[in-house]
């Protein structure tokens, strides 16, 4: 370059090749494009995942690692990210289904998700069914001639009902439906959903993943070749596209994800246990509690709970509203995952959407806290919570 103007070799920057050694972290390639030498190669990899990377939007190598980690992790055959869990989401509902298709899920589902599958419902005439997440009988029962997916959640959100994976997956299968599982919750250290015959799991990575809530960010795991394909060129048409840093924080996130969880795992066991001993509060639902509807399954099905509780207090909403302006040390706030407990109030928030009758299949009450527990210290949280109780 030295042959160039000033203002030439400022645009044209060398870049290091390197021999004999290797990054330990991932570099983040915060690049949106890459040069080629060869025509025909920079053809090759805008047709297919596997070949060179050719634009961000499509791939990218940092974006590519996160990818790979988390399809390790969870036994599938390869995995695509996206900007959000919610755009993971919709990169398969809308990669996969066509007007007049039909979608079985279960009862209790994340509020985004929720109004998304109602959305279908209403622009494109995609038919949903809803099932108890512990019943196949009821899948076989609501199967029809253009059901084309059964979607579940390892742990539901808020009430923590925990879907029997291996039974509900199997009778999917059976009719040829393909099951897609939201496994944010249990994240692949307590499970994960392809062993228990499952195609594709999605993961909100903003949150477990992540895990120190300055991530947006959402992939879908796949355990099928073909399919994985068939996802990732829809999602270069989507254009739901993962930004590199935000993919390079992640990993960097994950890498204490085994010891995060078992500190959450943990904290909520004993805030779970205490809370329902307390005289203000009706009910708390937590799987780790053998009075949890779904406990039993979770038992088998993971090696510990999860760290989202919810808990009803009486009184029901003034109740709650009450209680959560009086917290001191728990943060207000959305999302859930971080290293910091954060608390909210389903009804009105994430769940907003449900009418009356939706909220109360999924077990929704209007007094109802969730309470995503965080790192800090057991002690320290329960006093919290035990003076806002008071």
């Amino acid at each position: 370059m030295s042959a160039f103007r000033p203002e030439t070799r400022l645009v044209h920057l060398p870049k290091p090749v390197l021999t004999g050694s290797s990054p330990i972290s991932v570099p983040i390639y915060q690049t949106s494009g890459f040069e080629f030498e060869d025509p025909a190669v920079f053809a090759d990899g805008m047709t297919r995942p596997d070949g060179a990377f050719v634009y961000a939007r499509y791939s990218n190598p940092t974006v590519r690692s996160l990818e790979d980690a988390v399809a390790g992790l969870e036994g599938g055959v390869a995995a695509v990210a996206a900007a959000s869990g919610m755009g993971a989401i919709n990169m398969v509902l809308l990669g996969l289904l066509q007007p007049g298709d039909h979608v079985i899920a279960q009862h209790a589902l994340y509020g985004g998700t929720a109004h998304m599958l109602d959305d279908l419902v209403e622009r494109f005439g995609i038919q949903v069914s809803y099932v108890p997440e512990h019943d196949p009988a009821a899948v076989r029962a609501a199967i029809r001639p253009r059901t084309k997916l059964l979607y579940l959640e390892t742990i539901a959100n808020p009430m923590t009902q925990v879907a029997d994976l291996p039974a509900m997956c199997a009778a999917a299968r059976e009719a040829g439906i393909l099951t897609a599982v939201d496994n944010t919750f249990a994240s692949p250290i307590l499970c994960r959903p392809i062993e228990h015959g499952a195609d594709i799991v999605l993961h909100s990575t903003t949150k477990y993943l992540g895990g120190h809530a300055d991530i947006i960010g959402g992939l879908a795991v796949f355990a099928d070749d073909a399919l994985y394909r068939k996802i990732w060129s829809y999602a270069c048409t989507l254009g739901a596209t993962p930004d590199p840093f935000a993919a390079w924080l992640t990993l960097r996130g994950m890498q204490t994800l085994a010891l995060r969880m078992e500190r959450h795992c943990a904290n909520a066991r004993v805030l779970a246990t205490r809370l329902a001993g307390h005289p203000a509060v009706a009910a708390v639902h937590w799987p780790g509690l053998a009075s949890h509807p779904s406990h039993e399954i979770a038992a088998k099905l993971l090696p510990d709970f999860s760290g989202v509780l919810s808990f009803d207090l009486l009184g029901g909403r003034a109740a709650g509203e009450k209680f959560m302006s009086s917290v001191r040390l728990a943060l207000l706030a959305p999302s859930l995952g971080g290293v910091e407990t954060l608390i909210l109030h389903p009804a009105s928030t994430s769940h907003r959407h449900l009418d009356e009758e939706q909220l109360a299949q999924a077990g929704i009450g209007a007094g109802t806290v969730r309470v995503a527990v965080g790192i800090e210290h057991a002690e320290d949280l329960w006093a919290d919570i035990a003076q806002a109780l008071d």
